[in-house]
């Protein structure tokens, strides 16, 4: 993916890289009250580029989501999805709760079926906070049918997925390259 950026991106990156800055901007925010995460996103990014909403939201939807599903499967932790499967074949329960749009890449990746929920900001019904809020946390579940006390989050930043889950009352379990 990054050799296809490096080729084929290069007017894409610097547009890709602001939408990133306004993520992190937005993640500092607590107004949960302006709708989803993911749109209030791609506004603040476009506003900040001076070009059109639905012209970064193509780009991002393109760049993000959409060209990364076919290198996902190689890039797939096969140890840890395994260890997912096992969990849920012995009747765990799991949900993935995101930032980002993922059920696309959940499908290409070939483990839709390792979850049971999906919080996730840009789909229907996800948060309307990022990490650290814990809305999207305390969501999943609900979704799920536990308490929080109940959960382990296993998430690769301290800051967001940790605290989060501080916050909800959750167990973390910090991994790196998830």
């Amino acid at each position: 993916m990054a050799c296809e950026l490096a080729l084929a991106g290069l007017r894409v990156a610097p547009l890709l890289r602001r939408f990133r800055a306004e993520h992190e901007r937005l993640r500092d925010t607590a107004d949960a009250a302006a709708g989803d995460p993911f749109a209030r996103q791609i506004a603040g990014a476009a506003l900040a580029l001076r070009i059109d909403p639905l012209t970064l939201r193509s780009v991002v939807e393109e760049w993000m989501i959409e060209r990364p599903g076919k290198w996902l499967r190689l890039a797939r932790r096969r140890g840890f999805l395994a260890e997912l499967a096992a969990f849920r074949g012995a009747g765990g329960k799991s949900a993935l709760v995101s930032d980002y749009p993922a059920s696309r890449k959940l499908s290409a990746l070939g483990a839709a079926e390792l979850f049971d929920a999906v919080v996730a900001c840009g789909e229907p019904g996800g948060p309307r906070g990022l990490k650290p809020s814990p809305e999207s946390y305390l969501a999943a579940a609900t979704l799920l049918g536990v308490t929080p006390s109940e959960c382990l989050v296993i998430g690769d930043r301290e800051d967001a997925d940790g605290e989060a889950a501080r916050r909800a009352g959750m167990a973390f379990r910090r991994v790196s390259g998830l």
